[in-house]
Order: structure tokens, then sequence, then C-alpha cells
């Protein structure tokens, strides 16, 4: 084990980082970093493949670092998914979507005048109708499969009672 990092047991998986001299305060490891937001190792590297996440750092022998918004970064990644049924192309979208609309933020703290801050609210609002659309598409998707399932509970109601008692 380095004075820089605990090591996971077998997988040579950071677990810490931030020891006196590594100059990485505050930054998890891959397998912490995991166990904080409840989702595998694997799948952070695979949200990093698919461009949903970029850890923070890299420590000097290449294992990955995550920030405190990395791990929300996660969070938000796991919500969209289980709270919206998102699959991950959908999640793309969306996290395009709120990181546009952070960087209008940005900028709108950096605007110096009225014709700026108009550009900048035409495409916060613009941002935001795109994350309604999909939103409202995913609901009617859903509302399509609930009348499925409607009708094919009415239907085997009534089936049961077109039986003999």
């Amino acid at each position: 084990m380095t004075n820089s990092a605990a090591m996971t047991r077998g997988t040579g998986d950071v677990e810490l980082a931030g020891s006196p001299g590594d100059g990485e305060p505050g930054l998890l490891g891959i397998g912490l970093a995991a166990r904080e937001v409840g989702v595998s190792v694997r799948s952070l590297r695979y949200y990093e493949e698919m461009g949903l996440l970029t850890p923070s750092g890299r420590t000097a022998g290449g294992n990955r670092l995550y920030a405190p918004d990395d791990l929300a970064r996660v969070r938000r990644i796991r919500e969209l998914q289980q709270l919206l049924g998102f699959n991950l192309d959908e999640v793309r979208e969306v996290l395009g979507h709120e990181d546009r609309l952070a960087r209008v933020r940005h900028d709108w703290m950096a605007a110096s005048g009225d014709e700026d801050r108009a550009r900048l609210l035409d495409e916060a609002r613009e941002a935001y109708l795109k994350l309604r659309d999909q939103v409202e598409a995913k609901i009617k998707r859903l509302d399509s499969f609930r009348d499925e399932l409607d009708a094919k509970i009415a239907r085997s109601d009534r089936f049961r009672e077109s039986l003999p008692a």
C-alpha cells in the first residue's frame, strides 16, 4: 500500500486520495466513490465510456479520482434512470441540456448587458423546453403502457366473470 492511497483487496483500485503528499485532497478513488453512490466500479467506468461522467483527476499511476461534484452527477444519472426510467442515451441527452443550463448560469454572471442576458434567457428557455419535451415523451410512453395493462386487466376480468362459479 502506498502512503497516498489505500488499495482495495485484490482489485488494484484506488480507494482514497487525499493523504499527505498526493496533492489531491478530498478526492475519492474509484472503489470508495462507487460505494459512496451505490454503484459498481464497472458502472463508473461505463459511465465514463458513455461520455456521462469525467473523473476530476487521476493519480500518478492513472487511477481515477472523483470529487463531490462527480458523485452528484452519478446520483443524478441514477435518479434519471430510476425515477424517470431513462436509458443511458436519454440520460446523456438530459445531462447535455443540464450542462448547457449550467453554462448559461455561469455566462449570466459574467454578462454585462441586457442584450447578452436576453440571449442567455432565450438559450435557457430553449434548453428547458427540450428537457420538458423529453419528459413529456416518456410520460406518453408510460401512459400508453399503462393503458395496455388496463386493457389486459379488463380482459382478464371479463374472462374470469364468464367462467362458471
